[in-house]
């Protein structure tokens, strides 16, 4: 016989579905003015003994007392109104939420995108930390169980399993209560809890398979899990999928527990750095470095020979002659005004006390032609000109090219990078690198500097301004390395272009 109304309250307007703890009902309750529908949700024990009828009966009430704080403390979980006990059957009635679950959602439009799914999660994953917070594991989250909520789109986690397992209490051999049953769904929960020991993280494996579902509309029996370590091989199916997304739902459904997300704060923190990835290096204004010329160096035995006869030179001795008349105070202001200032720069030496003019002609024909010093820096981002080029990379100046080309730092993209990968590079070289990740991607620079260095290499192809980069172009890994290299600038005060 169907009753159509519960507790002399509840006028059941349908059944909403069915199974073996019972059954739940949509209903009104007819002492509301508003006649407010209701879900009202009748469970009953597995075992009819009066022996363990009190048992269940406080599991069932320290069950819904849980249920009451946590549906009052957010409003993405039920809000339970009411519990009652008739006739040996155990009743709780808790907030509708007019929506659509996934799987209907999934049925009636389709599969989600990406983006569809990183919302979601964004807005479920704190209302998981929560119900961690309070020592609860849901046990049962799957598509069935969260309703997409019509009015603001919110998803509202339903069906906790504590109440289901209070209903399968007995009594062993010891005479203790206990559980008979599982709670949870095949596929959707991992083996720990299939075995009765759920952890935390068994709830962020069902919400990763609840994921692959709605971007591949496969149940878990319908994907295939190595033989070897057990691990779920879905990405097949999603091909679509950014490699960054794809890392975090496959931590999400590791086989082991120790594998996985630790909390649910965890998982959505990585999940939000795929939108807010570590930034490149800001615009700057770049400002080379002064560099002064010794006023005395002790002449080299290698120099004591004739320079080529060149124009450059002839105007050299010229203004040699006079330096040399007018005294050697006066040399030192001449020479800094008129000789051109070399494209390198050049290594301070310790002044002698006197000079003579032979070591004034010294100075004045030694420039960089072949290999400097190695502490040399450079006092100019690297150019394609006519003139020998310095590289901060081989600390040596090579002859001219076209194009000034990098070092391949292409493994920042296969491997972790280490202390050992940075030490002995200098500022330059170390943003290079940190902005080479971002390069490779095809992203614009605002800083004129970096922007004219990789306009330089053959492999560069601008795709993006830097307001429209999408920073999810950049994988996990690639993500901290950047961030490794910045901490590392930072520690050391090796930036070049300074913020």
């Amino acid at each position: 016989m169907t009753i159509n109304l519960l507790n002399d309250r509840y006028q059941v307007i349908r059944t909403l579905g069915a199974g073996g703890f019972g059954e739940t009902f949509l209903a009104e309750d007819t002492y509301m003015p508003s006649k407010r529908r209701c879900v009202v949700k009748q469970l009953r024990p597995i075992q009819n003994n009066p022996q363990i009828y009190q048992l269940v009966q406080e599991r069932f009430q320290r069950e819904a007392a849980i249920l009451e704080t946590l549906g009052g403390a957010t409003d993405q979980i039920p809000t339970l109104y009411a519990y009652f006990e008739a006739a040996g059957q155990f009743y709780l009635v808790q907030e509708w939420v007019e929506g659509d679950t996934l799987t209907a959602k999934v049925q009636q439009q389709g599969l989600l995108s990406e983006s569809a799914v990183q919302e979601l999660l964004v807005n479920l994953l704190p209302v998981l930390e929560y119900v961690h917070g309070k020592y609860i594991v849901h046990r049962d989250i799957k598509p069935d169980n969260i309703i997409v909520r019509q009015r603001d789109g919110k998803p509202v986690l339903i069906d906790f399993g504590a109440v289901r397992e209070s209903m399968g209490t007995v009594v062993n051999s010891q005479g203790n209560p206990t559980s008979s049953i599982v709670i949870g769904t095949p596929g959707f929960m991992p083996s720990e809890q299939a075995a009765g020991r759920p952890v935390y993280s068994s709830d962020l494996y069902s919400i990763g398979m609840t994921v692959i579902y709605l971007l591949t509309g496969r149940q878990p029996q319908q994907i295939e899990t190595d033989p070897l370590t057990a691990e779920v091989v879905w990405r097949q199916y999603a091909s679509h999928i950014s490699p960054m997304m794809a890392e975090i739902i496959d931590r999400a459904i590791a086989y082991h527990p120790r594998d996985r997300y630790p909390t649910a704060r965890a998982m959505l923190d990585a999940l939000q750095s795929i939108a807010n990835p570590i930034p490149p290096t800001q615009p700057v204004v770049y400002q080379p470095p002064m560099v002064s010329v010794p006023p005395t160096i002790p002449v080299s035995p290698r120099l004591e020979t004739e320079p080529p006869k060149t124009e450059g030179n002839n105007r050299n001795g010229f203004v040699i002659g006079g330096l040399i008349a007018g005294g050697l105070i006066g040399a030192s202001v001449i020479i800094s005004q008129v000789l051109p200032k070399p494209s390198q720069p050049i290594a301070q030496t310790t002044p002698t006390p006197t000079a003579t003019s032979s070591t004034v002609t010294s100075q004045i024909t030694e420039t960089p032609t072949s290999s400097p010093s190695p502490i040399q820096q450079p006092t100019s981002i690297p150019q394609a000109i006519a003139t020998p080029t310095y590289s901060p990379f081989t600390n040596t100046y090579t002859t001219p090219t076209n194009n000034v080309t990098a070092n391949d730092y292409s493994w920042l993209s296969q491997r972790p990078i280490t202390d050992a990968d940075l030490q002995g590079k200098d500022g330059f070289e170390l943003d290079i690198m940190r902005n080479w990740v971002f390069a490779i991607h095809g992203r614009q620079f605002d800083t004129q500097g970096l922007q004219d260095y990789f306009n330089n290499q053959p492999w560069y192809q601008p795709t993006y301004s830097p307001k429209k980069f999408p920073n999810k172009l950049l994988s996990k890994l690639e993500r901290q390395n950047v961030e490794y290299i910045a901490k590392y600038q930072d520690r050391y005060n090796l930036r070049y272009f300074k913020k």
